[in-house]
Parts: C-alpha cells; structure tokens; sequence
C-alpha cells in the first residue's frame, strides 16, 4: 500500500516538530527516515500510526485521503508500529500478548491463534516459546513478538523505530532478513534510525528531516558523507579518543558470585583504576547487566567482595553506593532512570542536595535546569514534561543529572537511540569526567562503540566472563567471535593468574 505525507505539521508548544512534510512511500520496499535526535522522525510516525494527531496536512493511503485518530484505527487501514521500546505486558505468556488487541472471545481467539503463531514465527526463523513470559525474553526476542502480533492482526504497513538498538549482531541479522521477506510480500517498510550503517545495508531509499523539515531523499549507492551533512548540516569528525586510566585502585571485585536465574556468574576478580573505561560486550542475556547492577547494590551478590575506595560495600543497598560516590545510568529511561510526569525542571530539583533549604526555590531551578539544558544541547524547555522528550534527548537528560563529584559512574547502553552527534558529545563529556579521575563501566550492543571508548573489556557468554582484553589490541572481528562463543579457549588458553572467571 502506497502511502502520503501532504503538507503535514506538528506542533509541541514552541517546537515545530514537523514543518510542512510532503513525502510518497511506495509499497514493496523497505524507506528509511534518517535524522538527527528531535528532527522530527518519531513524531512523523506516531502521525502515520495514529498515536498523535497532525495540526495540518493530509494522510494518503492508495491515492485516499485518510484520518487516523488513534493505534485501533491504524490497524484497522493496515499500520503497524514497532516502537523503540516494545509495548507489551511482561507479566503476561507470549502468547498472551500474541493475541492482545484482537477483537472476539479471549479463550477462543488463544486456541485458534497458537497455530497461527507457530507458523508464523516459522516463516521467519524465529523460535519464540509460546509459554515464555515475555518478562524472560531479550529485546530482540520482544522485537519478533511484537512483529508477529502486528502482522497477525492484518499490519500491511510495517514501521520499526529504531529496531536495531540495544540488540545482538544476529537479532539484527535475522530482523533485517524477516524485513526483507516482508518486502518481497509487497507490505511496506518503514525503517527509522540514525544508524547509517543499518539504512545502507537495509534500505532502497532515505528520506532525511533536519530539525522538523524534509532535506531530501536519496537512493542507493549511498554517500555516507552526503547523508550526514544532510542529517546535521555539517560534517561529523570522530576524534580518537586517550586511554585516561590512573594507578588509584577504586573499585574491587573480589571473588564475586552472582546468581539471576537461570543464569550464574562465578568468581569474578577485578580491579577498576581512577579515570579508566571498561566496556562490558555480550549478547542480551549473557550476564553483563547482572554483573553490572552486582556493582551498584541493585543485585546482591550470592558471595564475594565489592569494594569501593577501600570500603566494603558487599550487600549494601544503591543508596549507600551513591553515598560512596557510585552512579548508575540505566538502558530503561522513563522505567528507572527519569519518573513520567515530572518536567525538567522538577527533575533537577529532584536530584539538588537541599539539606540547607526549608523551601524550594522555584525560580532557581528553572534557572539551573536551563543552564543544564543549553550545557547539554537537550531540545526541551525547563517545563517541558520528560516523557515527551525523544528518547536521545531523555538520555542527555539523564546524563546531565549525575553529580560532578562521582568516582564511578556505571552505564547500560549509553548512547542507546542517540545520532552520530549526540554519541560524540555523551562521550565527550563522560571523557571530561575521566580525565577528573571518573571511572567508567558501560554495557553496549555496538561493538564498535565497545572498541572504541574501553580501555580494557570484559566479554560474557552465557554467564560466563572473559579476562580483561585490551581494546587497542583486539580486533572487531575476534570481539565478536567471542561473543558467540568462538575462540574462548584459543584465546584464553593461557592459564597464569588474572583476574576474570572460569572459561566456558
């Protein structure tokens, strides 16, 4: 099904997130939308699958003029959307939420759906368990539900948003082969993403939007270089970045066990110098968040020791590793790292040490978080509410919200839905702290990001975890063997005291 953008336009408040959009998607192919964070990718979207109305303009589907006033009505012409973060109920069976959204009896609808299932998730290569709860499942996993429940409800129009964030290399391998087959089927494919790799692999042609405007479409063969001027209006230079790592010790994991079924992480010995990166790699599930959250007091370890700064922290709660100068940045923003109806302002409120104030100044805080604000380039207003920032701007808002002060600040996918820029500048500012003797330990689903920012890395594979590698001498395609498995004993065969767990 053909679709049309004619003349549409958004407002929120001052923020003209889409400015007279005209734009023709042809079925049977797979369109991508490239932009910067807050150029006005998602909002388009929410437009098209009903989420949100246009103050303006038309929607086109075939050639007919059509009003899409919310999700139900969406499906019913045929629109599916795949959102950043899945919607669908954890508590719940997968099948469950296979059904959620049919029309009819539940009971009945359940019996006559699981043979739909399974020959859907067939079609695709993927092995879904039916009685799974979907809480057990990795992003990518949630990703194919939720793909199945679109396309069993009659989707035609397919619109991912940023589908390959926060999942493995082979979730996205086998994403973008199910997307392939779509197209073939002559459904339409709607790809959004900054991730330009991904668009030059996947796409047949990009549409570009700059700060709510359309810049152009392209076709292939694809000119990196055109495409981000086009996103950012100038040209984008990664620098490379200094190993900041000091002699100061202040962190310690002392023969750490750590138990989150059905996974067991055994005997991890390590040492975190001041200043120094460690990037945790492994596929979704592997064990590096339970590792991570061990650190933080998020997680209490089954035994063993974590020290910070000299003191024994083993079994203390966050508060008291905040206490000790530790913060924790999450991958689920409005889930556990912002709180939904709170605006900016009212966040930097939140997190303000005001022991010495009986009441709060207002005014202050308004003028601090605009401060934050302009610092941290987040496309917001002090009273904007964080939920309605984009994801990328939600986490500049995290971001700018940890202390100064910190010795060590832990981070599960930092630059999850961020732009080339915005990756450059989070990084850029985590290395400001590094060079004041913050150290770093981040988890992320990108290799290259792994690579290029650790100064050691930890690898884990199903709860197994690596000696420390060094970055600067380990190449993308030994890191991602590793990953999947392959090499641990060729390359750890050496069996000299270090400080990691047992092989797998």
């Amino acid at each position: 099904m053909n679709i049309g953008f004619k003349q549409v336009n958004k407002h929120f408040g001052e923020v003209h997130a889409n400015a007279d959009i005209t734009l023709n998607i042809q079925s049977g192919h797979i369109f991508g939308i490239l932009g910067e964070n807050g150029a006005g990718k998602s909002t388009l979207m929410k437009i098209l699958s009903g989420f949100i109305q246009p103050d303006t303009g038309e929607i086109l589907l075939g050639g007919h003029e059509v009003k899409i006033e919310s999700p139900a009505d969406a499906i019913k012409f045929g629109i599916g959307m795949l959102h950043q973060d899945p919607l669908d109920f954890p508590p719940m069976r997968v099948i469950d939420n296979f059904i959620a959204g049919q029309s009819g009896s539940l009971m009945l609808s359940q019996k006559a759906a699981m043979k739909d299932f399974r020959e859907l998730q067939t079609q695709f290569g993927f092995s879904l368990d039916p009685e799974a709860y979907v809480d057990t499942l990795t992003v990518g996993e949630r990703q194919q539900l939720e793909i199945l429940r679109l396309l069993w409800l009659g989707a035609q129009i397919l619109i991912l948003d940023e589908p390959t964030t926060g999942i493995s290399i082979q979730q996205k391998e086998k994403l973008f082969a199910a997307l392939r087959v779509l197209a073939e089927q002559g459904k339409t494919i709607i790809f959004v993403s900054h991730k330009l790799e991904d668009v030059e692999i996947l796409c047949d042609k990009v549409a570009i939007l700059r700060k709510g405007y359309l810049v152009g479409e392209v076709a292939p063969p694809y000119d990196i270089d055109q495409l981000v001027e086009m996103m950012f209006g100038k040209q984008i230079t990664l620098k490379d970045p200094t190993p900041l790592g000091q002699e100061t010790v202040v962190f310690q994991l002392q023969d750490i066990v750590v138990e989150q079924y059905p996974l067991v992480i055994e005997n991890v010995t390590f040492s975190l110098h001041a200043g120094e990166v460690i990037g945790l790699a492994g596929m979704e599930g592997s064990g590096q968040d339970m590792l991570l959250r061990a650190c933080v007091g998020l997680l209490r370890p089954v035994s063993g020791r974590v020290i910070v700064n000299g003191n024994d922290l083993t079994g203390k709660n966050y508060l008291k590793f905040m206490e000790n100068g530790v913060a924790f940045l999450p991958a689920s923003r409005l889930e556990e790292g912002l709180v939904p109806g709170l605006t900016l302002a009212e966040h930097f409120t939140l997190v303000t040490d005001q022991k010495e104030q009986l009441f709060i100044d207002k005014a202050y805080f308004r003028q601090k978080s605009q401060q934050m604000i302009d610092d941290y380039r987040i496309i917001g207003r002090p009273e904007t509410p964080v939920e309605s920032l984009s994801g990328g701007n939600q986490q500049r808002a995290a971001l700018s919200m940890l202390k100064d002060d910190l010795s060590i600040i832990l981070l599960e996918h930092p630059t999850r839905g961020l732009d080339i820029e915005s990756a450059i500048y989070m990084w850029d500012k985590l290395k400001e702290r590094c060079r004041n003797g913050t150290s770093i330990f981040f988890i992320s689903a990108d290799l290259d990001e792994i690579l290029r920012y650790s100064d050691r890395i930890l690898v884990f594979f199903s709860g197994h975890v690596s000696k420390p590698l060094d970055a600067a001498t380990t190449s993308l395609e030994q890191l991602g063997q590793l990953i999947g498995g392959k090499g641990w004993d060729r390359t750890f065969s050496n069996e000299e005291s270090y400080e990691t767990s047992t092989k797998p």
